[in-house]
């Protein structure tokens, strides 16, 4: 029997797995008590492994580990919660991808972020249960609040270079320095994305609304792509390099979302 000392537990969710010697796997996690952290799970890749089920992506699952020199090893696993839809509709499967690999790119191992695993359960809840038309809000709501919890709110209600209070009209938008710039000075810096009034407006209303707020916003389709770009533009500054399941996601609405 484990050394109690040796052993421990967690509240997960499975970000990514990779397979590792004939029969195992090291999973990244995003866990309640460690932030990101990583793991082995033995044989998980057999037929007969009673632990494969409750270990995969999007799972949140409470683990039982023994620390070993290296990874540590996972002695038992229960599922806490499935989200079986987001593996049986692949529009669901894409946006899951999207803010499993944010969460993913924006941290590093063992970082205290509580509040990071709370919005990644309640988002992946959401992805799961809300109807296709709900699914965009809810990602640009869950990459608002990321940077928020992550200590990259953007300004939106000041011009980042000379401070006055924007007015209601369409501005700037610079990731370089951190937020809205109003047209006079907009117009003095390079690589900015523009952004329009009702956009600023829909990004403010997110940025300072709980969900149940934030879900009732008229987020017109006109305006979807332009918010959506214009934070597509600032997490890929603040990450320097693209993510990679965009492009999915993108594939899989141009085709109307089919079932997997």
């Amino acid at each position: 029997m484990p050394n109690p000392s040796h052993t421990f537990s967690l509240e997960a969710v499975v970000l990514r797995h990779s397979d590792w010697g004939e029969a195992d796997r090291i999973l990244t996690l995003f866990t309640l008590q460690q932030g990101k952290t990583r793991a082995l799970a033995k044989g998980v890749r057999k037929l007969r492994s009673r632990k494969a089920g409750h270990l995969q992506p999007f799972t949140r699952a409470r683990l039982f580990l023994a620390r070993s020199r290296d990874l540590p090893i996972i002695t038992q696993a229960e599922t806490a919660e499935a989200y079986l839809p987001l593996h049986d509709d692949l529009l669901r499967t894409a946006f899951a991808l999207y803010v499993v690999e944010l969460a993913d790119r924006f941290t590093y191992e063992n970082e205290d972020l509580p509040n990071l695993f709370h919005l990644l359960t309640d988002t992946l809840g959401r992805l799961a249960t809300l109807p296709h038309d709900d699914l965009w809000l809810v990602s640009r709501w869950y990459e608002v609040r990321l940077l928020d919890i992550l200590g990259f709110r953007p300004e939106l209600f000041q011009c980042v270079s000379c401070g006055r209070e924007l007015k209601p009209e369409d501005q700037f938008f610079s990731a370089q320095m951190g937020g809205a710039l109003c047209p006079e000075c907009g117009t003095e810096v390079t690589a900015v994305f523009p952004v329009s009034m009702p956009a600023l407006r829909l990004l403010r209303h997110l940025q300072r609304s709980g969900w149940m707020e934030a879900s009732r916003a008229p987020a017109a389709a006109e305006l979807r792509p332009e918010v959506e770009g214009l934070l597509q533009y600032y997490l890929t500054y603040l990450l320097e390099r693209g993510l990679n399941s965009p492009a999915f996601l993108r594939h899989v609405q141009r085709q109307g979302g089919t079932p997997a």
